[in-house]
């Protein structure tokens, strides 16, 4: 028997990639499973010339597949997970996170030079406002220059000297074939990774079970308990785009390590803090460790 999905992916290369992959391994893991490709351009795809803070920060990257998944024109959809709101509306549910790829970020960097060989005074490029407070704190000298655009446009405009040097996330890298490209990869200790990062989220209707039963194989419970944890941080820190946010859990031996960084919206009054725990494959209660330590920055902000 035949089983046919449509599944919904923003239009860019990274997405393609990434969503085309996560398709070969769906069909690879379901006998019979045929799925085809839905291609939608997102308020977050057609705006490009403004740092997401200043036209609606999370969401803009999903909104219009999830318009497609409500009106049956999609049975899946699959987003970055950094991309994905605190909260989602009760008519979809993240059916499938897949194993993660490395979320470590990365500097790309004119002739090879590492982050902290840069020239005085060197211009780094992101739009990111977490990288760019790991950044000022690793070296304060460094000017951050804004940049948007997909990976193809930010390495052209670091070819064209609008920036020494750019960070990128080496899963982007990994998945487009081209981690050749990165001069370094960033330790967390350096730099945070984002919340999510690396992460995929299948996302269907709510109602779809026969389609949720058909994820199940590429559930990868792990990562699933380690981003609810990062995301736990952002739910209690009411964490968007207008806020220097990062959190990172891993499963290290038989404990949940999670840590966390969060900062005002100008860089200043850096937090950060982590959690170990028992190792739990409850994701709730991974969640709650994570909107636990998310207080405790809260609590630091207002002392």
């Amino acid at each position: 028997m035949t089983t046919r999905l449509i599944l919904a992916t923003r239009r860019s290369a990274l997405a393609l990639a990434q969503s085309r992959a996560f398709a070969r391994a769906l069909m690879r893991a379901s006998v019979g499973l045929e799925i085809e490709e839905l291609e939608v351009v997102t308020k977050g795809d057609r705006i490009v010339d403004k740092p997401l803070v200043d036209v609606g920060g999370k969401g803009l990257f999903i909104k219009e597949l999830e318009e497609a998944l409500l009106e049956g024109r999609a049975h899946i959809a699959v987003h970055s997970y950094k991309d994905v709101p605190a909260e989602i509306a009760p008519e979809f549910v993240i059916a499938c996170v897949p194993v993660r790829e490395d979320p470590r970020d990365v500097v790309v960097s004119k002739n090879s030079v590492k982050l902290a060989d840069l020239p005085h005074g060197s211009r780094v490029g992101t739009s990111s406002l977490r990288r760019a407070v790991a950044l000022r704190l690793f070296r304060p000298d460094l000017v951050i220059v804004p940049l948007r655009g997909n990976v193809d446009t930010r390495l052209r405009k670091l070819e064209e000297g609008q920036a020494e040097a750019i960070v990128l996330a080496r899963a982007g890298l990994v998945r487009l074939g081209i981690e050749h490209r990165a001069t370094e990869v960033l330790e967390p200790e350096v730099m945070l990774p984002a919340i999510g990062q690396g992460a995929l989220a299948v996302e269907v209707r709510a109602s779809d079970t026969e389609t949720r039963e058909l994820l199940l194989p590429l559930v990868h419970r792990e990562t699933e308990v380690c981003v609810a944890a990062e995301r736990g941080v952002m739910g209690s820190l009411g964490a968007d785009c207008h806020t220097p946010v990062a959190a990172y859990a891993v499963k290290s031996g038989d404990a949940l390590w999670l840590r966390a960084m969060a900062a005002e919206a100008d860089g200043s009054d850096v937090r950060k803090g982590e959690r170990r725990i028992l190792w739990t494959a409850d994701d709730v209660e991974a969640r709650r460790v994570g909107m636990d330590l998310g207080h405790e920055l809260v609590r630091v902000r207002a002392s």
